[in-house]
């Protein structure tokens, strides 16, 4: 496959709702629907919103943006990148899809993540593990090239899942003494109430709405983990996330195929990578307009979590240090002209084996990222591949 092929691979939105420094999260969420309008002209396959608490993005109440882009445009496919599922029960997920199902039939997708349980595995871990001098720390993964598509070294998490923002977000999102679900067996019970009911001792419930909605489950992964493996397991699609975790995309697309189970809903793997994109007319003003990125996603790692996205044309650089915690991710962001951005999408496709990929694009000025996801539409050949 290339760029410019007759039947380029679909090319689908993944969008952050993110509050731009100077704007306010209503203009986000106003902003997301009108880039949704755009993308399903533009002819991209599926718009996602991910969901995302007391940070500065306007797609915290997932489901209810979802309505309200699905509202607001006609065929494209609508989603969520993903459902925290530690944060909400099967019922609630099943029905709240269901209910926007009932008006929109068909148009919808179910992604569905184990945000939460991450955090309650990495402070269990870590309150489990020796204390003092252990020995010298383990090696960390070299960084590597495979094909083209650059790997770096990963990028260890566990500072990020024991922030105090992560634990007020949690405490504040569930309630007092909740016992997370399995993600396998949230998952489980998400597939049944849709299904046609789920089973509670004697009693076997009934979503409504929900039961027998026509919406597709997905789930997302960053690594060779439990996501992957429950995806193939139920015989699921899946979105490895080169955005997140570039160093671990490919093996956690190996779990999911090595995994992979036929199911009703799939009869073979079906494989989405996302990737952070900037594109404008030629690659220094993509580089201009994507020099804030680095700053959004060290306040992300710090545990600060998304702060409003800085204007290029006033931020100060970023200093020697802080570059080091996001230099993987600034080195894997695609940012240039369409035919450098579309080159490098063609790298991470090819060597995934990806189905499908979806994009993020994240600029200061909303006009920059609309022209960002045309200028890309064009080159990738989207018109040609609606379906």
């Amino acid at each position: 496959m290339t760029a410019k092929s007759a039947a380029p691979l679909p090319l689908s939105v993944l969008d952050l709702a993110p509050v731009s420094e100077g704007s306010t999260p209503a203009e986000a969420v106003r902003r997301s629907i009108a880039l949704a309008r755009a993308a399903e002209g533009w002819g991209y396959r599926r718009f996602w919103l991910a969901e995302h608490h007391f940070v500065s993005v306007g797609s915290s109440s997932t489901a209810t943006l979802i309505a309200l882009v699905a509202a607001a445009t006609e065929s494209i496919r609508v989603g969520s990148a993903a459902v925290q599922l530690g944060h909400h029960t099967a019922a609630s997920v099943v029905e709240a899809f269901g209910t926007i199902d009932a008006v929109f039939p068909g148009r919808l997708d179910l992604g569905l993540g184990r945000s939460g349980q991450r955090r309650t595995e990495a402070l269990a871990a870590a309150a489990a593990a020796p204390k003092g001098p252990t020995g010298p720390p383990p090696a960390a993964e070299s960084e590597r090239v495979v094909d083209g598509l650059l790997l770096p070294e990963p990028f260890v998490f566990a500072g990020i899942l024991s922030s105090p923002l992560i634990g007020a977000t949690a405490a504040a999102l569930e309630f007092e003494g909740a016992a997370q679900p399995d993600f396998a067996d949230a998952v489980s019970d998400i597939l049944a109430l849709l299904d046609g009911g789920l089973r509670v001792g004697d009693v076997e419930l009934h979503a409504v709405p929900g039961e027998h909605a026509d919406v597709e489950v997905w789930v997302f992964g960053s690594s060779k983990g439990q996501s992957a493996q429950v995806a193939g397991a139920e015989g699921l699609p899946f979105v490895a996330n080169y955005h997140v975790s570039p160093a671990t995309v490919l093996e956690a697309v190996e779990a999911y195929r090595a995994n992979f189970r036929p199911s009703a809903r799939l009869s073979e793997p079906y494989v989405v990578v996302s990737a952070d994109v900037v594109v404008a007319e030629d690659d220094s003003t993509a580089t201009h307009l994507a020099s804030t990125y680095g700053h959004w996603v060290h306040d992300i790692r710090t545990g600060r979590g998304a702060q409003p996205y800085l204007d290029p044309d006033s931020a100060a650089p970023l200093t020697d240090e802080q570059r080091a915690v996001v230099d993987d991710r600034i080195r894997t962001q695609f940012v240039g002209s369409p035919s450098t951005v579309a080159e490098r999408l063609d790298t991470l496709a090819r060597v995934t084996g990806a189905d499908e990929l979806v994009i993020t694009s994240v600029t200061h000025d909303f006009d920059d990222r609309l022209r960002s996801h045309q200028l890309l539409a064009a080159e990738w050949g989207l018109t040609d591949s609606r379906r």
